[in-house]
């Protein structure tokens, strides 16, 4: 991963996705906003119960970063649902209810909030079209990642094997514990789970990803667990009451 500092933030960013001139991404740690404690300090998320003056600013520091240009996001309830953006397609519902967003629209960045959740960027360099997931576990069983991936086939004649993609900072296999995972989880998915219940969602994200045509060599996972890493990031299963960090990637101006 690249690690890059600027106006007081930092943000990595993946090697296979830096390479495309066009595209700016980012995965901005949980510092260098304006946000007090538990949300301390680059909180975007409006509705955990910090002020919501505060995620605002923090946008907006973070797309003086990225430069000209609009941050969108939805409100993430674990679905399945992507939503589409595109200068010939009329403008979704608001407000934007979604854990999938797609675009071709230059100057629309797309965020995605996380605290131990997967944000996965997508970018297909052919068609010229980015995406991003909110992938919890609720969204591994769904196969959120499919659903997005077939949405970008569909509406933009994407093809899979064109696609890059990251696999964010989330919970690791060292801390996603599932005591009810026969209720929870399909059986499929339990080759993942080691002997303690704990399951490797980043390998279920890597196999959905080739499962629904993205090679093997275009993608890339940090490995970086937000549990362990509070320092870095926020964590709902380590913190219950914090912030949610911004997991970005749009065409630039």
């Amino acid at each position: 991963m690249i690690l890059n500092h600027k106006n007081g933030m930092s943000f990595f960013q993946f090697p296979n996705l830096a390479r495309f001139p066009e595209l700016w991404h980012g995965v901005f740690t949980r510092h260098g906003g304006v946000s007090p404690s538990p949300f301390h300090s680059l909180n975007t998320a409006l509705s955990v119960g910090d002020d919501v003056n505060n995620p605002y600013q923090n946008r907006e520091r973070i797309l003086q970063i990225i430069g000209n240009g609009e941050l969108v996001s939805a409100k993430q309830v674990h679905g399945k649902e992507v939503i589409i953006f595109s200068e010939d397609r009329k403008y979704p519902d608001m407000p934007l209810i979604g854990d999938a967003m797609i675009s071709d629209m230059i100057g629309k960045y797309l965020l995605i909030q996380t605290a131990d959740c997967q944000a996965v960027f997508l970018y297909d360099p052919i068609r010229r079209v980015a995406g991003n997931i909110h992938s919890g576990w609720r969204g591994s069983v769904l196969n959120i990642i499919a659903h997005t991936i077939h949405a970008m086939t569909q509406y933009f004649g994407s093809d899979p094997r064109d696609i890059s993609a990251g696999i964010c900072p989330s919970l690791g296999p060292c801390c996603a514990e599932f005591i009810r995972y026969k209720e929870e989880i399909p059986e499929v998915y339990w080759k993942y789970k080691d002997d303690n219940h704990y399951f490797d969602f980043w390998a279920i994200s890597e196999e959905q990803l080739r499962d629904a045509g993205v090679l093997p060599q275009n993608i890339q996972t940090t490995r970086i667990c937000t549990r362990c890493r509070t320092d870095l990031f926020f964590s709902y299963r380590g913190e219950k009451i914090t912030g949610r960090c911004a997991a970005i990637i749009g065409l630039e101006r």
